[in-house]
């Protein structure tokens, strides 16, 4: 898996665009739940959009409508798109259980009631710390939420494992 931390708390990158009710089925098919994640990644999005995986990337930014990562609590779904390098998700809102296992695993996921107004292929520039999304492509700016310090730290740290296993001098 990609290691991926957030040193810095300004992230830019191509939005790939999704609707509202993105469930875990959508991102992490459960018929290729018992791979291992580098192999059931390249099946991430796939029913909604079967070429995300080959070219989701750590510029990649997902944008998303309402409810996204609703459906089972399984931790595949946010482990296949940190594998695949995925970052952030910005979206209307988020099922809880995607929520937490989403910063577990070290996503930052953003919630921003403007979600409508980015589309497909814009270019974002977005502050974790003052919680503003910069349409480049649009030349706008919209509010989302900050994400909190205890937060951001574990997301620099990896996710809550990670954070857990540096806090207690545990080796990988």
């Amino acid at each position: 898996m990609k290691e991926l931390r957030i040193m810095n708390t300004v992230i830019s990158g191509t939005v790939v665009k999704f609707g509202d009710n993105i469930n875990t089925d959508i991102i992490s098919p459960p018929q290729y739940m018992e791979l291992p994640v580098a192999e059931a990644a390249k099946y991430a999005m796939s029913p909604v959009n079967a070429g995300f995986a080959a070219k989701a990337d750590p510029n990649t930014i997902i944008a998303a409508g309402s409810n996204f990562g609703s459906g089972s609590s399984r931790e595949t779904s946010p482990l296949t798109l940190k594998h695949l390098g995925i970052r952030v998700i910005i979206a209307k809102s988020f099922a809880r259980i995607f929520y937490r296992n989403g910063i577990n695993v070290g996503l930052v996921l953003l919630e921003c009631p403007r979600i409508d107004d980015i589309a497909d292929g814009d270019q974002l520039t977005v502050d974790l710390k003052n919680g503003r999304i910069e349409n480049i492509a649009k030349a706008v700016a919209y509010e989302c939420d900050r994400v909190p310090e205890h937060i951001m730290r574990l997301i620099e740290q990896g996710g809550l494992i990670a954070s857990l296993k540096k806090r207690f001098g545990v080796e990988s």
